[in-house]
């Protein structure tokens, strides 16, 4: 990213005060989204560093369907559950938005979310003989001048269940770490 921008200072198209500012903004960046804007009028839409795919959705129809490991996160995206489940691992995702809504359409299904240390679940809209839950970690306080990320469930339920949680680290892995058990 700041290849680019330097690259584009080069040539003339960024001025060196121009030039400071993004990088700053690109060195200070929490999300993706953020990113992307600072070299947007710098090259075509093909040549863009970071390109961010909004149109994707997770579907498990009569099925099972998975989201793990290192993938990008659009500000919104539609989850759809009908006899089936889906369980989307954000622990490694790239957030592309500080707010990311997620619109879950449950029936006779499940949806899992489990979401890393730090990041703020809410879970609105409208469930009929389902159940809605946030477990685990505790509620993170943001420092100054912080944004913290949220991630919205807006659910639409019916005879299904919609999840929320952050797991507990591991007092083991900590100590395996350290040698073994203390004493």
């Amino acid at each position: 990213m700041v290849a680019v921008l330097t690259e584009a200072a080069g040539d003339g198209r960024l001025t060196l005060g121009e030039h400071a500012e993004r990088a700053g903004q690109a060195y200070t960046a929490r999300t993706l989204g953020e990113l992307s804007v600072l070299t947007a009028d710098l090259a075509a839409p093909g040549a863009q560093p970071i390109r961010l795919d909004a149109r994707r959705s997770v579907a498990a129809i009569f099925a099972r369907d998975r989201r793990e490991g290192r993938w990008v996160v659009p500000e919104s995206f539609p989850v759809t559950a009908i006899f089936g489940e889906v369980v989307l691992d954000l622990r490694e995702a790239l957030l592309q938005s500080p707010r990311v809504t997620v619109f879950a359409t449950v029936i006779a299904g499940h949806v899992q979310l489990i979401v890393p240390e730090g990041v703020t679940v809410e879970i609105t809209g409208t469930a009929f003989l389902s159940r809605r839950s946030i477990r685990g970690g505790t509620p993170p306080v943001p420092g100054p001048g912080q944004d913290l990320p949220v991630i919205e469930v807006r659910t639409f339920a019916l005879w299904g269940t919609v999840k929320a949680v952050t797991p507990r680290r591991s007092r083991w892995r900590g100590a395996l770490r350290r040698g073994g058990p203390r004493r």
